[in-house]
């Protein structure tokens, strides 16, 4: 019988592809340097600002530094463009996704969350609507480890006090999260209602998981 469902955010509760992106190309842009320059700081520290080694204001001072670009009101100006991007996924959900946390709360089921997030990711996160919803949350800037590691998985059942047969682990698929919740003794399913097919999206469709085509669909793996 199922008892909790643990869903990953981004692409699977939220997607960064329904509102304006801001990533390294639009940082780079309001910095006024090249794309590569902002890029051979920001991607070697994507490890250490997932598991909470760094803030996103750390790295951006860095960059602007190194950079010769560096003033208080543009570092500003960066960090809450980046925030407001975060936020916007909040108002741009799948029109599924309230009625069906709430109906899980509703018939008694756990909500857990794991998401792999930076700084400003799990500050807009504490902040969002969905919030409420969960039973137990597990941020990896948080917990200092990130999916696919085992231990995340383990102390978000441990504080909802569950086995993992007794849990659907839900994601798009990202960072081998699936693949962990399946040899931990989860259902695992892949959420794909945000997949978009011949985009730039990073995740793809797994053959070998069950496909969650919309959010309330979700009841239909659900052992009552």
């Amino acid at each position: 019988m199922t008892r909790a469902v643990i869903f990953d955010m981004f692409e699977t509760l939220i997607t960064h592809y329904n509102s304006p992106l801001y990533f390294g190309a639009h940082m780079a842009e309001d910095a006024g340097i090249p794309e590569d320059k902002l890029q051979s700081i920001w991607r070697p520290t994507e490890e250490e600002r997932t598991i909470g080694k760094l803030t996103l204001e750390e790295v951006l001072e860095k960059i602007l530094r190194e950079n010769q670009c560096y003033s208080e009101a543009l570092l500003k100006k960066i960090v809450e463009k980046r925030i407001t991007a975060k936020e916007a996924c909040f108002r741009n959900l799948h029109s599924e996704i309230i009625p069906m946390l709430s109906a899980l709360k509703e018939k008694g089921f756990l909500i857990g969350l794991i998401s792999n997030c930076f700084s400003e990711e799990a500050w807009v996160i504490r902040r969002s609507e969905l919030f409420s919803y969960f039973n137990a949350v597990y941020l990896s800037y948080e917990q200092g480890i990130q999916k696919p590691d085992e231990e995340i998985f383990k102390r978000c059942m441990a504080d909802l006090s569950v086995k993992p047969e007794e849990c659907i682990y839900v994601g798009d698929g990202g960072s081998e999260e699936l693949e962990t919740a399946r040899k931990l003794g989860m259902k695992a399913v892949q959420a794909v209602w945000y997949l978009q097919e011949g985009t730039k999206q990073p995740a793809k469709r797994k053959q070998d998981f069950l496909h969650v085509e919309t959010p309330l669909e979700l009841f239909n793996y659900i052992e009552m």
